[in-house]
């Protein structure tokens, strides 16, 4: 669908309206001129007639329009869309960025400059694709932060405006009124609490909504076998691990209530309350929560050698990363072994060079290793092949000095000629850290030997990479329901050079 305000398909779009179509809450959103304001698609108050009704890509496009979030089918808090996962163009980075707080810690300039433009330029090229200016853009993921925070949990109010992003409670206090219509007092009175169980006192709890169908449990399985010891933990169907965070560290974890909820149960311990919409952002991204599981469906199930496993597999994500460079970095180390291999070896990196707690929980002991931490490391303590070790410190290298950039706003093609540059790093590498790390739905891994025993066992001898090219544009979800269907995990492939 195209993204631009003035481009959107409007017929499509009030069809999907008509429909109250579900699937597209969070793609577009609808205002109404004689009620001012936006909703959802699927927002169940009566339809309102053809020409009172306008089209926005974004919830910013509709608040700089004018129009406040509607109070009944809560348009802020709908799964965000999935194009600021797929998109690789300027548009689609700058959104990963602001929704990772880069505006709100170090303002429009430093995001310009991440995306190589001016800040006027980039003004006027996100108003012409998203609707809204990043500024505008901050303030509505900063005001739908603090919904969810006065809706499901307990903060003192002036925690929940810092929490946000918010500099003032001047500041926060009027953009709540600007877009919900109502005070912050209000909102948290008019709140319906979810039943998900009372929190510890030091602990933030959330609902992360998603698109169903949703499969957890595989997601959870996949997570499991590559835990590293002391960072991250799988234990009775919860996903626990150590954050690293712009202002410190923290711990979450991420549970499932019931196989048909449309959201995920996210518990976060903080360092420091600041962190929180970065936090909950790239959880999002680790468990793929804003993908569209139908769009995926439409191109896999009718194949012939996918469509049995996607039947059988209804909602399977792409697992991705709450850190790019630790993706990296694990991917180097697992060059050679196996999964449970680079498990060990990640531990012992971590053990070693991961910083410590405060506090242990349970299991959680540490974080992962930062590519600083590494740069500094001499390659004799790292208990590696020397090449390897090679490999891995000039990885370290390159992140810490931030010649590789592996965050959201990445720009793919350049990260994976960085990449595949470096002495020890082949294809294969590459594709793994472009798939999870940098959250690319379209790659495939044709010489993976779990893709091959898969594609095997399927009576497909032909050449993969090619037979792969019907599987576009989701090429990422095939190589995931040819190693989940084939009962596989991903095994590196012998690079080196």
């Amino acid at each position: 669908m195209p993204q631009n305000g003035d481009m959107l398909d409007k017929d499509l779009c009030w069809r999907m309206v008509r429909h109250r179509d579900p699937r597209f809450d969070g793609v577009f959103f609808v205002a109404v001129t004689t009620t001012g304001v936006y909703c959802r698609p699927s927002c169940p108050a009566r339809t309102p007639n053809r020409e009172h009704v306008r089209f926005y890509p974004t919830a910013a496009a509709a608040q700089r329009a004018g129009f406040r979030a509607c109070k009944r089918c809560r348009p802020d808090a709908s799964p965000g869309s999935p194009d600021w996962d797929t998109r690789a163009d300027v548009a689609g980075r700058a959104m990963r960025l602001i929704q990772d707080g880069v505006v709100d810690r170090d303002g429009v300039g430093s995001l310009a400059r991440r995306l190589g433009y001016g800040p006027r330029q980039l003004q006027r090229l996100l108003v012409s694709e998203l609707g809204a200016g990043p500024l505008a853009l901050a303030r509505a993921h900063r005001a739908q932060a603090a919904r969810t925070l006065l809706q499901t949990t307990s903060l003192p109010i002036a925690d929940v405006a810092f929490a946000a992003g918010f500099s003032s409670l001047r500041q926060f206090n009027a953009t709540i009124q600007d877009v919900f219509a109502e005070t912050p007092t209000g909102l948290r009175m008019r709140a319906r609490r979810p039943g998900d169980g009372v929190a510890p006192a030091d602990v933030i709890r959330l609902r992360l909504p998603l698109r169903p169908p949703y499969d957890f449990p595989r997601l959870l399985a996949f997570l499991r076998v590559r835990a590293v010891p002391g960072v991250e933990v799988v234990e009775q169907g919860v996903y626990r691990r150590v954050l690293t965070l712009p202002r410190g560290l923290g711990v979450v974890a991420v549970r499932q209530a019931r196989t048909e909820d449309p959201f995920l149960i996210c518990d976060l311990e903080l360092g420091d309350l600041r962190d929180l919409p970065t936090a909950v952002e790239r959880v999002r991204r680790l468990c793929d929560l804003d993908a569209d599981p139908a769009a995926v469906s439409e191109v896999l199930a009718g194949d012939g050698i996918l469509g049995p496993l996607a039947a059988e597999m209804p909602g399977l994500r792409v697992p991705g990363a709450v850190d790019g460079a630790e993706i990296a970095l694990r991917a180097v180390l697992g060059q050679q072994v196996s999964v449970a291999g680079a498990r060990t070896l990640a531990g012992r990196l971590a053990e070693a060079w991961g910083e410590p707690l405060a506090r242990a929980r349970g299991p959680l002991l540490r974080a992962f290793p930062t590519p600083e931490r590494l740069a500094a490391a001499d390659p004799a303590t790292l208990r590696l092949p020397r090449a390897r070790a090679r490999t891995l410190l000039a990885v370290a290298e390159l992140l810490a000095a931030r010649r590789l950039e592996l965050d959201p706003g990445a720009d793919r093609d350049e990260a994976a000629r960085i990449l595949l540059a470096v002495r020890g790093i082949g294809p294969w590498t590459v594709g793994y850290v472009r798939m999870r790390a940098l959250g690319d739905p379209d790659v495939f891994l044709p010489t993976d030997l779990g893709v091959r025993k898969a594609l095997a066992a399927a009576g497909q001898s032909s050449d993969a990479a090619a037979l792969a090219e019907r599987w576009r544009p989701w090429r990422s979800y095939a190589v995931q329901h040819l190693w989940q269907g084939g009962h596989a995990p991903a095994t590196p492939r012998r690079e080196g050079r």
